[in-house]
């Protein structure tokens, strides 16, 4: 992947099927692994941006994992840089 594990990012791996899905973070001093897999459905596969990689927010994350539709989901703008 030749992303660093111990920066504290959150490493998201789906399963194949998409019914699985794996959580890795470093943190501090070990690896945490948060697993979920469903009975029922698949979890949203966000686009990839190249070699099978994306990046996404927390919030996405949460969305993805409580089954919310990645793409209906829309933000309202609160401000904007000038």
């Amino acid at each position: 992947m030749q992303q660093d594990v111990l920066s504290g990012d959150v490493f998201i791996f789906i399963g194949r099927r998409g019914n699985k899905i794996k959580l890795l973070q470093w943190d501090s001093d070990g690896f945490a692994l948060y697993e979920k897999g469903l009975e029922q459905g698949t979890f949203e596969r966000p686009p990839a941006s190249h070699n099978d990689h994306f990046c996404i927010t927390s919030q996405q994350l949460q969305f993805i994992l409580q089954g919310v539709i990645l793409k209906t989901v829309r933000q309202k703008i609160r401000f904007t840089c000038q």
